[in-house]
């Protein structure tokens, strides 16, 4: 019978088990990883930032807008790069109803899988660097390299980094007649990288010198000095006098 071809020859059937397992080894490093299946179905996410917006806000701005304009897009079942395409036109159309903070941060559409790949912790064994020290590490120097990686699409850091914050005080500013889109606005003003220029250049002058300036303010004592008001009186309001900065 046929069927004892195998046991009547052994040699033979222990010569096709190693070819069968060396096939398999060889297409295993070879095989491309698009034709592996989604073990967990890709989804396009959508983000928008808020700056200083409670939840509710959030919701009626920004969320509700977004969910009208995309309920309904293409592919939504299994999501390819169509879809994105498309929701990323939905989400063009619903910018003009967002508000003006949320457009000009940005909203960011992308594709990404809905599981974690992998979760990593960095700890310091001595205590010589706090969370907050090891999380700007980790944005600075090894977050950039891992998105570089073919095939990451995006690294979540979960941890506070380096930042300059503005806590204002409610009294100080309602005794100066001030509220916060104006020192929004004293920052954008005053806080800024912008080119100066050059001295000379258009003249018959032999020497040209090329203008700086300090640039951003980056010590907690220049975000103290920065002038809010000038008073008629010939005093100056500062941003220490209405905030705490730290």
């Amino acid at each position: 019978m046929k069927g004892n071809l195998f046991i009547k020859r052994p040699v033979m059937a222990f010569s096709v088990s190693i070819l069968i397992l060396i096939i398999g080894f060889i297409s295993l490093y070879t095989l491309p990883v698009e034709q592996y299946p989604d073990i967990a179905p890709p989804t396009v996410m959508v983000s928008a930032n808020y700056t200083g917006a409670d939840a509710e806000a959030v919701m009626n701005a920004v969320v509700m807008p977004l969910e009208e304009s995309i309920n309904g897009v293409e592919n939504m079942m299994y999501m390819n790069s169509t879809a994105a395409v498309n929701v990323q036109n939905r989400v063009s159309k619903a910018q003009g109803l967002l508000p003006a903070e949320v457009t000009r941060i940005g909203v960011v559409t992308e594709k990404r899988q809905t599981s974690f790949l992998q979760i990593n912790t960095l700890a310091s064994t001595d205590g010589m660097f706090d969370q907050t020290f090891l999380s700007n590490y980790l944005d600075i120097n090894v977050i950039p390299r891992l998105k570089r990686i073919e095939g990451v699409g995006d690294v979540m850091e979960l941890g506070d980094t380096y930042s300059m914050r503005i806590w204002l005080n409610p009294e100080r500013m309602a005794q100066y007649g001030l509220v916060p889109s104006d020192i929004t606005a004293i920052l954008g003003e005053q806080n800024l990288e912008a080119p100066t220029g050059s001295l000379g250049e258009n003249s018959q002058n032999v020497f040209q010198f090329t203008m700086k300036y300090r640039g951003r303010l980056k010590s907690q004592e220049e975000f103290d000095n920065l002038v809010i008001r000038s008073n008629s009186d010939g005093s100056v309001l500062r941003l220490k006098d209405v905030a705490d900065v730290e």
